[in-house]
Order: C-alpha cells, then structure tokens, then sequence
C-alpha cells in the first residue's frame, strides 16, 4: 500500500484524525445514543460493553478517525477505511456513525467526498458494506453517489456475520 491509511483530512465542516485510545469517552459519549443504531445490524452498539468491543475493533483495524467539529471542536462521529485489496485496486470505507445533530446537515456527504478525494489518488474503487436493514445508510450512499453491487455476510469484530449490501463507487463516475 503506498498511501497512509490514517492521515489527517479536513474539509469546511470537520477534521477527520485518526482514532486514538484516550478518544474512548468522548467517542462513546457520542455513540451512546440508541437512536445513532437503530437501523444498524448491531443495535445494541449505544450499551457500553458493546461499543468497547467496536472501538477495541476500531484500533486494531489502523484507519479509524474520530470525525470532529470545525464549529464546536466536539467529537461528532467515527469513520474508517479498511479491507485495501491491492489485487482489485479497492478499499472500503465503513463502521460511519454520527452524533443525531448532525443528520440532514450535509456532514456525511463532505465527509464522504472528502475521504473519496483522498483515496481516488491511489485506488480505483471504494466499496461500502450497508447493514440490510439500514435503510437510512443505503439512501445516504445513494446520495453520494455508489451504487449496490452485492450482498454478503459480514462479521463485524467480535460479533456474529449479518447481512450486508455492498456499494461501490469506481473512480471515473
């Protein structure tokens, strides 16, 4: 992989920094919200002990961000890219949620057009995994611009394989 899957991207609206350990708190404080999961395949992700293991996953995976607020200077959400596959020229971006404020105010789409700005400089596709029932994240990655391309299970770290669509977005488009 020739480019750094954590560097720090910033558009008019927030910073994306990588996720560090002593972010836990003030990214919980954000996901503790129920509403942030419920159309989510893990909708217990707001309960504590359930987080911890997502934000375990977050740290292993090496290309989390915290999503931060220019405004406030407030932790606002989580992003990451993951899955680089060399062979195939793709990477995902995924495990996106936002604090409630933020849905409806254009935060998602800059912050997607602004990692896909940065990984269009060395790959030729971005593909997202989209909970099935997560009707609200597949209008979302319509909006930006990728289409479905499959289905397939997916096991979320340490959580048992639901079922997934898979959005893709190719370069050209």
């Amino acid at each position: 992989m020739n480019f750094i899957l954590q560097p720090v991207l910033e558009n008019d609206l927030c910073i994306l920094s990588p996720l560090e350990e002593k972010d836990f708190e003030a990214l919980y404080k954000v996901a503790s919200d129920p509403k942030i999961w419920e159309q989510h395949p893990n909708k217990d992700r707001w309960k504590k002990e359930v987080f911890e293991n997502f934000f375990e996953g977050a740290m292993k995976s090496k290309g989390a961000f915290k999503i931060i607020s220019k405004e406030t200077g407030e932790f606002i959400g989580s992003t990451r890219f993951y899955d680089f596959n060399q062979e195939d020229d793709s990477i995902f971006i995924g495990y996106t949620f936002y604090a409630v404020s933020c849905w409806g105010k254009g935060v998602n789409q800059s912050v997607k057009k602004t990692m896909l700005d940065y990984l269009f400089q060395y790959v030729s596709k971005v593909k997202f995994h989209i909970g099935s029932e997560n009707i609200r994240s597949q209008i979302a990655i319509s909006r930006v611009g990728a289409q479905k391309v499959a289905e397939e299970e997916v096991a979320y770290f340490g959580e048992k394989p639901k079922l997934n669509f898979v959005y893709q977005i190719n370069k050209e488009d």
